[in-house]
């Protein structure tokens, strides 16, 4: 009962320190593209938008208001939402609002959420592949270790690390769809549609992103695995005649869990925040290449939404990531 309570304890803390790092993170952000030198309004509007409509975004923002009532009036809009004026009609923006994009007449959250499925099934995909390619490169490194297997395993994981995403996703491209013609060029089918259609076609891009961060999880995983195998305890289980693969797999791959979950987090979550090189270059219609819509045509509100989901995804998953954490190794509880 103790430990449990301890769990829910530390749950509780690890909730409450996200809440607060959200707070935060919507401070910084507010600041940075609200209360920046020039005309937010005019930014906001669009390059196109009339004096009437720059003074109706002043009046919907509250831009003529302090700093501070403007941003309780931007978190007012993500706990209860916000109303906005079109012109001729009043439309409710529903909790959590993030805005309204003049330029394309859309919510932020509805467009948002109308990418997120391409985005969620590119970064869920590749973690998988990744987590496969990765940890099990780095077992093997660390099991073969000071052997010719490990010298290669390195060296390959440390051309993987160094290659950009792009260059392995054109290579995968122009071998796999162009030369050898195993698989169509990417083109995103949702998987209520098709299942099928939707794996064959997210392929090459769940590929592309597995192995560049497969290097980072072979190399820790083995790093992990090599340090647990010099304690002393490992030695015992070998005095004991404990065989080797048993003390690798059920005993030093334990070791490496906990750095992992932590660092799979940081990567899930800024993956879902959107895959911009990825998904620019195959072509999907995910998160990402929103954002670079975005940024080129400064449709400020969609912006700040992105930047405030990819800061929310990355704080949700590291605190999941610490939770598992605590399951995984009850001494985080008691810390």
């Amino acid at each position: 009962m103790s430990a449990l309570h301890g769990f829910l304890g530390f749950t509780l803390r690890r909730t409450l320190g996200a809440v607060v790092t959200l707070l935060a993170i919507s401070v910084i952000v507010y600041v940075v593209f609200y209360a920046a030198p020039g005309d937010v309004a005019q930014i906001t509007c669009g390059q196109r938008c009339s004096p009437a409509q720059v003074r109706q975004v002043t009046e919907q923002l509250r831009l003529d208001d302090p700093l501070y009532v403007r941003y309780l009036h931007f978190l007012q809009g993500l706990f209860t939402g916000h109303d906005y004026s079109t012109g001729t009609s009043v439309e409710h923006c529903p909790a959590p609002c993030l805005g309204l994009s003049y330029q394309s007449d859309q919510q932020v959250m509805q467009l948002i959420l109308a990418k997120l499925p391409v985005t969620g099934s590119l970064a869920l995909g590749a973690m998988v592949l990744w987590l496969l390619l990765g940890v099990g490169t780095g077992v093997l490194a660390a099991w073969r270790r000071g052997r010719l297997e490990e010298r290669i395993l390195t060296g390959v994981t440390l051309a993987g690390w160094a290659t950009p995403v792009f260059v392995i996703g054109l290579l995968l491209m122009i071998v796999v769809c162009g030369q050898l013609q195993l698989l169509p060029f990417p083109q995103y089918v949702p998987f209520t549609e098709d299942p099928e259609q939707w794996a064959w076609n997210l392929l090459l891009p769940w590929l592309s992103l597995a192995l560049i961060e497969a290097a980072k999880y072979a190399r820790l995983t083995r790093s992990a695995m090599l340090e647990t195998l010099a304690e002393d305890h490992v030695r015992t289980f070998r005095a004991y005649g404990v065989g080797e693969r048993k003390i690798v797999g059920r005993h030093a791959l334990r070791g490496a869990v906990g750095p992992l979950i932590a660092l799979n987090a940081n990567d899930l979550g800024s993956l879902f925040g959107g895959a911009v090189l990825t998904e620019s270059l195959f072509g999907l219609p995910g998160i990402g290449r929103e954002l670079v819509h975005a940024v080129n045509v400064v449709d400020l509100p969609v912006v700040v939404g992105m930047v405030l989901l990819t800061g929310f995804f990355v704080v949700l998953a590291n605190a999941v990531a610490d939770v598992l954490f605590a399951v995984a190794d009850r001494r985080t509880v008691l810390s």
